[in-house]
């Protein structure tokens, strides 16, 4: 399997800090970002909207056939638009996160997502992905791997103090809940669970800033 050197996968649990730190990359290099997880949400909420049943395979398949996805980058931050609607807040709800762990178990769906992500691959300079199985599963030959790790009390926290600067209610009890029940879906699907590339870099971003995060990542990927 051939090394493709202008790849570089962000793989790690949510609310470790793999979108800020890819997007952060992305600029640096400027090289395409690919937010797996948001392909993901983009699914469940399309399935959501449209009612469909995830134990019927056959809905599933044709409800998917028929949504189209792009990011675009605004004001810093990454915009993803599902049939040329700007949903950025909507997939951001725990509901659809929720709904999005277990799309993300069923082998069928992966199947048909996981080409839309690899086409992220030919377009522009180089491309960083963000994810859970970007290293083992959808870029498994890409030259530069990373596993971000922290514990789920820090990363409810961070998405609790996120919350109350936008001015949103936030429950930290609610959310750290939310978060293990994820964490435990990702973990143990059947299908690519959520685990560190044999050759990825461990980085534990429990007492680290996002900058000395980004830092720590990217001289790695320099050396």
């Amino acid at each position: 399997m051939k090394t493709m050197h202008n790849i570089i996968t962000i793989d790690g649990p949510s609310g470790v800090g793999k979108g800020t730190l890819a997007r952060k990359l992305a600029q640096k290099l400027n090289y395409i970002l690919l937010d797996s997880g948001a392909i993901y949400r983009l699914a469940a909420l399309w399935l959501l909207d449209n009612d469909v049943d995830l134990d019927d395979e056959k809905a599933v398949v044709k409800a998917l056939s028929l949504f189209d996805i792009h990011f675009a980058s605004q004001d810093g931050q990454t915009h993803a638009y599902l049939n040329n609607q700007d949903v950025t807040k909507r997939i951001r709800q725990e509901k659809v996160g929720m709904l999005a762990s277990k799309v993300a178990a069923l082998a069928k769906l992966r199947e048909m997502l996981l080409q839309k992500q690899r086409d992220f691959a030919s377009i522009g300079n180089g491309l960083v992905a963000d994810g859970r199985d970007m290293g083992t599963v959808v870029f498994p030959q890409a030259k530069h791997k990373f596993f971000l790790e922290a514990s789920s009390q820090i990363r409810a926290k961070r998405r609790f103090d996120e919350l109350r600067e936008k001015g949103e209610a936030a429950d930290y009890d609610i959310i750290l809940s939310e978060l293990e029940k994820r964490d435990f879906q990702d973990r143990n699907r059947k299908v690519a669970p959520l685990v560190p590339a044999e050759d990825a870099v461990i980085v534990n971003t429990d007492q680290l800033s996002i900058d000395e995060v980004f830092i720590t990542v990217y001289k790695g990927i320099k050396d």
